[in-house]
């Protein structure tokens, strides 16, 4: 593994969200001295907060899975994740409703959701999930700790007994049709293959080895944390500081010092210098890649994920047996991904993800009240480029009228909180996108932006658009990667 030569005992860090904070936690605790320049007022990133008449917003991810990853992080310092941040484990994960009227609760159990499966479909589809689950299960076993936990320099480095392995499992053939050697029902199908998405492909499309998300979801399990997703960066930030780290909020980067090929320090918009024997940067890549002065050739594009609008809304509790997450299927499948990938239009039939955090903690809401995000995937800005400052009220009207006819009959919300690809871009999100780039075959794994740039000797890259990818657990994955290129591995 490559790693920053010479110096690197004081290190600078751009960005305070979940891959900034999981570089700052793993250098402290290997005993560098540690600085971490925010432009917003506190921690967080794309795991905003928003408070608005007595409701506790997540503004970005409402999925948690891999606490063994958060438990590895806050221990970087000798922190326990228990202590520091309570999670709640959700029974069931989800919960999948379909076109037709079914629904099916996703356990993580192995033998709660084969006994679901067969009350939904019947004793052969009960027996498929059990050789799916054990499928996935080696699947993640042979790709996890080689291929996503590790820094890999180059397709060379891919070549390992491991990766022998992933081709004799299928993990590189079409995720779709992997599963589809389990399943029959097209329902169940779903379940298992709409992570796809989190990745920027459609499951006809995507890799096999993208089911190692349906892994983490459907048999690593679906966490909650006290206090909301929110809770996560900001319990992060506490125990970093009391590590040692050093945060500035509130000062947007602006340039990078330099003597030769290395960055000799940081400097802010207000006029603030800091020193430093490397920098790690969590900015958008684009951003990052101007900070650094240099963009890497590549003989096609990246190519952005599909973006989504998010309804955040709040109002009378009249419906106690939503789950914490809903999947709402519409009847489109196939159709869907090609509108929202190839035609870059919206969903005809929109499928969603309706999530209630009040259900796990009720004090994100005022008593008597409940509180809802509301999903739908939506074109990136390159492919479907809608004036969406003018469009997302409108669209999350629709969005909202949706998830009342299916899920919420005669919800009437007291007050919405709308993002959308025009939130997004305002924040300098690549394509007005919170999933970065896309998990094409071109863009994962060592094709993907490498986090050791070429043209700066102590410059490591982190966050979603570099190694491993999108997710929390691989964000927080790519922090730990980015200090092992600065430190040296430590596994």
């Amino acid at each position: 593994m490559r790693t920053v030569p010479g110096p690197a005992d004081r290190v600078v860090v751009v960005g305070a969200g979940l891959a900034g904070l999981a570089a700052a936690l793993h250098l402290a605790g290997r005993g560098r001295e540690v600085t971490v320049l925010e432009r917003d007022p506190g921690p967080g990133g794309r795991a905003g907060r928003v408070e608005r008449d007595g409701y506790l917003l997540d503004t970005g991810p409402t999925v948690l899975t891999m606490p063994s990853i958060l438990r590895d992080t806050f221990a970087a310092v000798g922190a326990q994740l228990t202590e520091e941040l309570p999670l709640t484990r959700l029974d069931p994960a989800y919960v999948a409703q379909f076109a037709d009227g079914s629904t099916l609760p996703v356990h993580s159990d192995a033998d709660a959701m084969t006994e679901a499966v067969r009350e939904f479909a019947g004793p052969a589809e009960a027996a498929g999930y059990t050789r799916l689950r054990d499928w996935l299960t080696k699947l993640y076993r042979a790709e996890f700790g080689r291929f996503v936990d590790a820094n890999i320099d180059s397709p060379l480095g891919m070549l390992r007994p491991e990766l022998a392995r992933l081709v004799a499992l299928g993990g590189f053939r079409r995720l779709d049709g992997q599963v589809g050697r389990f399943l029959s029902d097209e329902r169940l199908k779903r379940v298992f293959t709409f992570q796809a998405l989190y990745a920027g492909e459609s499951p006809m499309r995507a890799l096999a080895l993208y089911a190692v998300i349906s892994y983490m979801d459907t048999v690593g399990g679906v966490y909650f944390p006290t206090g909301g997703i929110a809770a996560l960066p900001r319990a992060l930030a506490r125990v970093a500081a009391d590590a040692g780290v050093k945060f500035e909020y509130g000062d947007a980067v602006h340039t990078l010092e330099r003597r030769g090929t290395r960055v000799t320090a940081v400097r802010t918009a207000s006029g603030g210098r800091y020193p430093c024997d490397a920098v790690v940067l969590t900015t958008e890549l684009p951003e990052s890649y101007r900070l650094l002065g240099r963009r890497p050739r590549r003989p096609v594009p990246l190519r952005a994920a599909p973006s989504a609008l998010v309804v955040h809304a709040g109002g009378p509790a009249r419906h106690p047996d939503v789950a914490h997450h809903t999947i709402s299927f519409g009847h489109g499948w196939r159709s869907t991904f090609d509108e929202l990938i190839t035609q870059g239009r919206r969903m005809s039939d929109p499928s969603l993800l309706i999530t209630r955090p009040t259900a796990s903690e009720p004090g994100l809401a005022p008593s008597g009240r409940e509180l809802y995000s509301v999903l739908a995937p939506v074109p990136n800005l390159d492919r479907g480029p809608a004036d969406w400052a003018a469009e997302s009220d409108a669209y999350a009207e629709e969005v909202l009228d949706v998830a009342r006819a299916r899920l919420l009959p005669g919800f009437e919300p007291e007050f919405t909180h709308v993002l959308g690809p025009a939130e997004w871009a305002d924040r300098g999100l690549v394509a007005g996108t919170p999933f970065s780039y896309a998990h094409s075959f071109a863009q994962t794994g060592p094709f993907r932006p490498r986090n050791l740039p070429r043209g700066t000797d102590n410059a490591v890259l982190a966050g979603g658009a570099t190694v491993p990818g999108v997710g929390v657990p691989t964000v927080l994955i790519s922090g730990r990667l980015a200090a092992d290129r600065i430190t040296g591995g430590t596994r």
